[in-house]
């Protein structure tokens, strides 16, 4: 009798009825003849429910299938579509994150070279407490070509570059797919600007169109490391003299997970990255929290003093997310001791990109890009170092006005990574890390990677 009494309860109603629903057909189709073609399928149908909700009362991992078998699986198909409800029908152009409808927008359009003006007004509130705004000149002036680019290397550096104002940051072939990587490299080659290559070191598909490359070093030093994973001076010498790597990007830490170092999954190890990055297939590829090639301020100028004679005198510096205002200044009273200057310095904002990280340090570690700009480029000129070092900078940088704002505190040049994923058709689904993005922009499945042209996303898209 309690069987019954629970079976008869309003949560047990579907996996109930499933069950008699079954049985009703199964002796229908035994007993009346011809019924079976018509019965076959709503049995089929009715029996694979009722197994569903026996496995769902028998399983011990989810409290609500038990108490709800069948039911309960409506709630885990509604929170599986809910981000793609969410921002199809439920978002206004100002809502989502961490790139609203409007900014995805304009980069779309603009990629696409599809009209990118707006009529009527502005809908932005401008009388909202954190609404930003430019004075603007009532003379103003075309721009000097030379107005877009900036050269970066200091006293003592002997293959300075001219670099763009724009560029793009830092993004691995391993968390991209080859094709974007190929695209990416394609545009920096026809517009005229930079392509950092990320801490997954340089693959070949940075190098197929021949567009300038920066060579991020990180502390997995991937693609100049040795069998234990220390960095490889010779491996280092005999790469850096490739003459489409113009800068040399330590990366001390990322503003999305500062203090975390970095994880390539198992699943998007190929054969081909693990030959590249000098790892196993098959496993997760672990870039640790620190280096192992220094640990000081001091230490960490001798390594810039090193990488710059290695690769022949070209410009080298580093990258970091701001942490304690301390540790930066005691980097800064290091190049004051040892005479030893880096040629420019990242600045990555805590609000910027990254495949995959923990909670806790993408939402509160890290100092914001403009607190952190601003506190760098002080420092620098407090220490009578700010004409010899260039800043650039990176975190949520698509517009000409994000630019101008950063610039306007201190930066020489941007960066931006997820900017350029959605010029390539990125539809921010935030499934970086599961390798099943829809667009083919940050998998490794060839099938989905195909998805992505490189020759219309690299000239149409990006140039």
């Amino acid at each position: 009798m309690r069987l019954v009494s629970l079976l008869l309860q309003p949560r047990y109603a579907a996996f109930t009825l499933s069950g008699a629903g079954a049985l009703v057909c199964l002796l229908a189709m035994l007993s009346i003849p011809g019924t079976f073609y018509f019965l076959a399928i709503p049995f089929i149908l009715m029996a694979l429910a009722f197994l569903t909700g026996v496995r769902d009362v028998t399983q011990t991992r989810h409290a609500i299938l038990r108490n709800y078998p069948i039911l309960a699986h409506l709630r885990f198909f509604f929170e599986k579509i809910r981000p793609e409800m969410r921002q199809y029908f439920f978002e206004s152009d100002h809502d989502g994150a961490p790139f609203p409808r409007d900014a995805r927008a304009i980069v779309y359009q603009r990629a696409k070279k599809a009209l990118d003006k707006r009529p009527f007004g502005t809908t932005q509130d401008v009388y909202q407490s954190q609404y930003e705004w430019m004075h603007h000149s009532m003379a103003p002036k075309p721009a000097a070509k030379d107005a877009f680019r900036v050269t970066i290397g200091g006293p003592q550096c002997t293959q300075p570059y001219s670099a763009s104002i724009f560029n793009i940051s830092a993004m691995s072939y391993g968390s991209l797919s080859a094709n974007a990587i190929r695209a990416l490299n394609r545009g920096a080659r026809m517009g005229n600007f930079a392509h950092d290559t990320g801490e997954g070191g340089l693959s070949p598909y940075h190098k197929e169109f021949g567009g300038d490359v920066i060579w991020e070093i990180a502390s997995g030093y991937f693609g100049c490391r040795d069998e234990l994973g220390r960095f490889a001076d010779a491996k280092f010498a005999a790469t850096v003299t490739d003459r489409q790597i113009k800068m040399i990007e330590i990366k001390l830490s990322q503003g999305a997970k500062p203090g975390h170092g970095g994880v390539l999954p198992a699943a998007k190890v190929t054969q081909e990255i693990a030959i590249i990055r000098g790892v196993q297939m098959g496993k997760d590829c672990i870039s640790p929290a620190s280096h192992s090639a220094f640990a000081t301020p001091l230490e960490l100028m001798a390594f810039t003093e090193k990488l710059r004679k290695l690769s022949g005198g070209k410009p080298v510096g580093f990258k970091l997310c701001v942490g304690h205002p301390w540790e930066f200044l005691a980097i800064i009273k290091a190049m004051l001791e040892t005479g030893i200057l880096p040629d420019f310095i990242v600045v990555d904002g805590k609000e910027g990109g990254t495949g995959a990280a923990p909670l806790e340090f993408m939402d509160h570690l890290g100092m914001p890009l403009r607190d952190g700009l601003a506190f760098v480029h002080s420092a620098l000129i407090g220490a009578n170092l700010r004409d010899k070092i260039k800043i650039g900078c990176s975190g949520k940088i698509t517009t000409g006005f994000d630019m101008a704002r950063v610039m306007a505190l201190g930066a020489d040049w941007c960066n931006a990574a997820r900017g350029f994923m959605f010029a390539l058709g990125c539809i921010q689904a935030q499934a970086c890390h599961t390798g099943h993005c829809p667009t083919g922009v940050t998998t490794q499945d060839p099938q989905r990677m195909k998805a992505l042209v490189v020759p219309d996303q690299g000239r149409a898209r990006l140039a």
